[in-house]
């Protein structure tokens, strides 16, 4: 009976070994994408070796949890042997990981509860929970899933839902100030809320009038005064002035142009 028990405690332990290389080779595999193939890695890529891994990590936690597989908890570990000498069967057998098997790392590789210091911070910890009330507890255990909840939501709505919520707010959102377009429109258009600034000497150019096409101060140019002006610069160039009909000039406003010249020509 003795025998048998342990034989399929070896064939278990066997059994273990093997998918654990499975996902050390993973793992090795992974590492070495990520150190020298990580140009050409892609996301899709990282997401298989993520599945193929918990894949693995799932077998092994389902072979641990296996009726048939003898509970591992009740099996102690004695070294039997330790030395300061290099073994280089156990290092073989670690990957050259462990060389040695002495009195240095033999708690280390077969201990069986964590690190003093992280006892001592486990120990602060339950300490500090037992100070929480159970009513702090409860409202703080609501908080958290109300969070979680909309967390939850959040990720399993479609992303169409959540593109359509983005345009939505968008479109709301207002990323002007009318009351400053309005403002900007009216000193644009009609002046409105610009000083009125009159050039040097103005109140003396008012008394006379000058000569044919030049501009009015203190005010815009209107369309006699700007085709005047236009005709005067062209006789200082030296060539004729364009008449009625000719191209250059805006049909529209060709009786405009022709009472204009009627009223303020010299020699009429």
């Amino acid at each position: 009976m003795q025998q048998r028990e342990e034989k399929h405690l070896e064939a278990s332990l066997e059994s273990l070994i093997t998918q654990v290389a499975h996902v050390k080779n993973a793992l090795h595999s992974f590492i070495f994408k990520l150190e020298n193939e990580y140009e050409r890695l892609t996301w899709p890529s990282v997401l298989d070796n993520f599945a193929l891994l918990s894949g693995q990590l799932n077998t092994i936690n389902k072979l641990l949890k296996n009726e048939k597989t003898p509970s591992f908890r009740n099996q102690l570990i004695i070294p039997l042997l330790l030395s300061q000498d290099r073994d280089d069967d156990l290092a073989k057998v670690t990957e050259q990981r462990v060389p040695v098997f002495s009195h240095e790392i033999v708690p280390d590789y077969l201990r069986t509860k964590p690190d003093p210091e992280v006892e001592e911070q486990e120990k602060l910890l339950s300490i500090e929970a037992a100070r929480v009330g159970p009513e702090v507890a409860q409202k703080q255990i609501q908080t958290l899933n109300k969070l979680c909840s909309n967390l939850l939501e959040k990720l399993s709505n479609p992303r169409d839902e959540r593109d359509a919520e983005s345009a939505a707010l968008r479109q709301n959102k207002c990323w002007f100030n009318p009351a400053d377009t309005s403002a900007l429109v009216g000193a644009v258009a009609f002046g409105k809320g610009l000083s009125k600034c009159r050039p040097p000497g103005g109140s003396a150019a008012a008394g006379h009038a000058g000569p044919p096409g030049a501009l009015m101060p203190g005010g815009p140019p209107t369309l006699q005064q700007v085709t005047m002006g236009a005709a005067g610069q062209q006789g200082a160039l030296g060539g004729p002035p364009q008449q009625q009909g000719q191209p250059g000039k805006m049909p529209g406003i060709k009786t405009n142009i022709k009472s204009a010249s009627a009223s303020m020509h010299p020699y009429r």
